[in-house]
């Protein structure tokens, strides 16, 4: 999912739908031979304007002849940390445009996993605002249904009969949707910096194991554009890591087991807790001398691993809102057979 974590004071954070199209214009530019000042500020005049304070920072640092890197540093994380590091080895190697390149593929193919998601969550968000509508009309109907003693039939017995139930159901509603949207950017925030939203949803089943497959895809990204780039083992490590610090190792620890003779995929498996099939992708890598690639592809296919976890989240949570409405529905059953035969055990009784 996304490569962003959090943003720095006085800087909004580009969001990855600019960020993506950005680098890979920027690409383009440098691979013509435009002059990446002139490049920076042709963008700078594309981007919506709550992110033209970190692209005018960038400008400036570039009109002072630093480095992209040092300029995007600047401004703080209004940049993701990975794509500071990844054009910072663009600048030392000279290869800034493929660097380009490589970043807005891989920003790009976190943003089509994010959005995927949100889409897969439409549905359960439909048959929830469904359910909650059914509810208000059979409150608001229960006033106008009356037993023998005149009373109103609390179908739900909820004690909410009527327009007056319903305006308190509704005030009741609109609270838990205040409170909902108040918390949301909060969750959304712990999930980015991979704080306690993060650490609960890695206890739950199924999410546990999708948030696993998350991370483990971000690292070997990561270290597939390092590797691509041709970064020494030790600045791999460190920025796969800063990518995906819930697998982050020490790039030393790194570096001194190479010393000593292991290779890279022995290096990171003693000194880290990556999954089986991301240090066999770095064995075969280095077999075969194709370490980028094959890290590419196995991260393809734990964001897939991934995408099916949330999926499967979802259609469960799906189906626990229509279990939800069926279970209302059989109580409603239930309780008007019951108010309906105490009616005509009422009536059918002696005066």
């Amino acid at each position: 999912m996304s490569l962003v974590v959090g943003a720095m004071a006085g800087h909004r954070r580009i969001p990855d739908a600019v960020l993506a199209p950005l680098l890979g214009r920027l690409a383009v530019a440098v691979s013509a031979g435009v002059d990446l000042r002139r490049a920076w500020e042709s963008e700078s005049a594309r981007v919506p304007s709550r992110c033209r304070t970190a692209m005018r920072d960038v400008s400036a640092g570039l009109r002072g002849g630093r480095e992209l890197s040092e300029a995007m540093a600047a401004a703080g994380d209004a940049f993701p940390a990975v794509v500071r590091g990844m054009i910072r080895v663009g600048d030392r190697t000279g290869r800034l445009a493929e660097v380009l390149r490589d970043t807005a593929a891989a920003v790009e193919e976190s943003l089509h996993s994010r959005r995927t998601l949100r889409g897969e969550l439409v549905g359960p968000a439909m048959k929830l605002a469904v359910a909650a509508a059914a509810v208000g009309v059979l409150i608001f109907v229960s006033g106008m249904a009356r037993s023998l003693d005149g009373k109103p039939l609390d179908f739900l017995g909820l004690g909410l009969t009527g327009s007056r139930g319903l305006t308190v159901y509704l005030l009741g509603l609109a609270t838990a949707l205040g409170v909902t949207a108040c918390l949301a950017p909060v969750v959304a925030r712990s999930w980015r910096d991979r704080g306690w939203a993060r650490a609960l949803g890695g206890r739950l089943p199924v999410v546990g194991g999708a948030i696993q497959s998350l991370e483990a895809a971000a690292w070997s990204r990561a270290a597939s554009l390092a590797a691509h780039a041709g970064m020494s083992a030790g600045e791999l490590v460190s920025l796969a890591s800063a990518a995906a610090p819930g697998l982050a190792m020490d790039p030393t620890a790194i570096e001194s087991r190479l010393r000593l003779g292991d290779d890279l995929a022995a290096a990171v498996s003693a000194c880290g807790s990556l999954p089986r099939a991301v240090v066999e992708a770095v064995s075969v890598g280095e077999l075969t001398g194709t370490t980028a690639e094959a890290l590419d592809r196995v991260a393809g296919h734990l964001d897939e691993a991934a995408r099916r976890g949330f999926a499967a989240a979802v259609k469960g949570l799906g189906f626990a809102v229509w279990a939800g409405v069926a279970g209302l529905i059989a109580v409603l059953v239930i309780r008007l057979m019951t108010s309906y035969v105490g009616i005509i055990q009422d009536a059918a009784r002696p005066l």
